[in-house]
């Protein structure tokens, strides 16, 4: 007996979850007007009733101090502790950032987002 874990190989871990559709053959003014539109991503599908829908669908890797990092722990523990929000801490970054831009977008150059900025 081996101790070596079997690991998938590449066939499984960069397989085709969806067969693509095939192509009609097209006009040349259709082709044309096709390599003008603005591309649209294809692996975002509609979800079932039944399934949850994902709350993001683009990622973004940040550097934050450890400090920040800390704060954010906190505040995650104190919403569920406090509040009985059970939360994580991309979803609360989520909400932060929701807010600030939000409120750049209506006060603008009085925007606290505009404030922190200016104090760095």
């Amino acid at each position: 007996m081996t101790r070596r874990a079997s690991l998938p190989g590449a066939e499984e871990l960069f397989r085709r979850t969806a067969e693509p559709e095939p192509e009609a053959e097209e006009a040349p003014d259709q082709v044309k007007q096709t390599s003008q539109q603005v591309a649209k991503p294809t692996n975002l599908q509609v979800a079932d009733p039944g399934t949850r829908a994902p709350r993001h669908d683009e990622k973004v890797t940040f550097y934050c101090t450890g400090t920040d990092l800390t704060r954010l722990e906190r505040a995650r523990l104190e919403l569920r502790a406090e509040h009985k929000l059970a939360s994580d801490r991309g979803k609360i970054v989520r909400a932060a950032l929701a807010e600030i831009l939000d409120d750049f977008e209506a006060r603008g150059p009085n925007s606290a987002l505009v404030r922190r900025l200016q104090a760095e």
